[in-house]
């Protein structure tokens, strides 16, 4: 049973990733080596603050990020934990 679920959560996992502006987010935050906002990340890739929204909801939905809310500002950051779990390498191979 355990192993199903973790095949769920892995193909979950999988289908977030499929979009190229997803790993482009997670490339970037993974250079960055530190939190940033969706401001930041938009402007690095020259994506809107509203599409970078979007896709930091889908990547935070199967825990690929964290988020951390300051005042007005949300700063993100990778979930280190799924990545060693799931994707073990993932991260290294970007």
């Amino acid at each position: 049973m355990e192993i199903e679920l973790e095949d769920q959560k892995r193909a979950e996992i999988f289908k977030t990733l499929s979009d190229a502006n997803r790993l482009k987010i997670i490339r970037t935050l993974q250079a960055s080596n530190r939190e940033m906002t969706c401001g930041e990340v938009g402007a690095k890739l020259s994506i809107s603050k509203s599409t970078v929204s979007y896709h930091f909801k889908a990547l935070r939905a199967v825990g690929l990020t964290n988020t951390r809310k300051e005042a007005q500002s949300k700063y993100l950051s990778l979930n280190q934990e799924t990545f060693n779990q799931y994707l073990p390498g993932f991260l290294d191979s970007l």
